[in-house]
């Protein structure tokens, strides 16, 4: 083949290959998807169809693969598979619990729920999360740091106790400068419960706030909603949200991109504005 010729040829394979990093940029920085445990069942809750709300919602946000993790269980003890095994989270970069287990109390048990998250394993907490794993005796009463009552309170950041009647929660942003919030706007849901605050512990970032209009438990009308934190030796990034009883709330768009950023900080891999790192976008469609 003449010299000339080969010159053309590798300058026209070039410019298709650059062509084409143009015309999609996304997939000229393809990394490989972000795996998420999501573990859902218990108490109270339609996990049935919020597994498949959450896992579309956040797949279709950002490259991220969920594995569910499901107990159709509607008691407060669900017979979950994760629960014994301290490796549940092995090969995975991050766990979401959306778990409803307030009577799974037996410390070792919880112990092995903590596990991964102690070995660095980064968590996103949903809603009845915060209600799980209920080791002290009296959940109403602060506990103390650093015990066996306290263990799952340390790890999330926040003690919470209950919550009041359902109606709209307004959502206020109160740190609108962080990753997770970055560019979002307050908003008001539907009628929710709002998840009261015994304790806010010392090291939790504070993102959002709720209120509701007054009820009959005048100490559960505002609390923190959303925040973040970090748990155990390896400093492992947890993001939390009290948000989504209702179905409707899980499906809502603003809640969506609300988790699917917390995963995405969770994992170091949301911009300073807020926006995926690079490789970690919403998938072409």
């Amino acid at each position: 083949m003449p010299y000339r010729t080969r010159i053309h040829i590798a300058v026209a394979v070039f410019a298709a290959i650059f062509i084409i990093g143009t015309l999609h940029p996304a997939r000229a920085e393809e990394k490989a998807p972000i795996r998420a445990l999501l573990i859902l069942g218990g108490c109270c809750h339609d996990y049935a169809t919020q597994k498949d709300l959450l896992k579309t919602g956040i797949e279709d946000r950002a490259n991220i693969q969920v594995e569910v993790v499901y107990s159709p269980d509607k008691s407060t003890a669900p017979p979950l598979e994760i629960y014994g095994n301290a490796k549940y989270a092995d090969g995975f970069d991050v766990v979401i619990h959306d778990e409803c287990a307030a009577d799974i109390k037996d410390t070792a048990v919880v112990e092995c729920v903590l596990a991964p998250h102690r070995a660095g394993i980064p968590a996103v907490n949903l809603h009845c999360a915060m209600h799980s794993y209920r080791t002290a005796p009296d959940v109403k009463v602060p506990v103390d740091p650093g015990t066996g009552e306290s263990l799952w309170f340390d790890y999330l950041g926040v003690q919470s106790s209950g919550h009041g009647p359902q109606k709209p929660i307004a959502v206020v942003y109160s740190d609108k400068s962080h990753p997770v919030t970055m560019g979002l706007t307050d908003w008001t849901t539907i009628k929710e419960e709002l998840y009261n605050n015994v304790v806010v512990r010392d090291g939790t970032h504070v993102l959002a706030r709720g209120s509701q209009e007054p009820n009959d438990k005048p100490n559960y009308t505002e609390a923190a909603i959303v925040w973040t934190s970090e748990y155990g030796d390896k400093k492992a990034r947890v993001f939390s949200t009290t948000l989504a009883h209702n179905n409707e709330t899980v499906a809502d768009e603003r809640y969506l991109d609300l988790v699917t950023r917390g995963v995405l900080w969770a994992c170091g891999k949301l911009d300073n504005a807020g926006k995926p790192a690079g490789g970690y976008g919403p998938p072409a469609r």
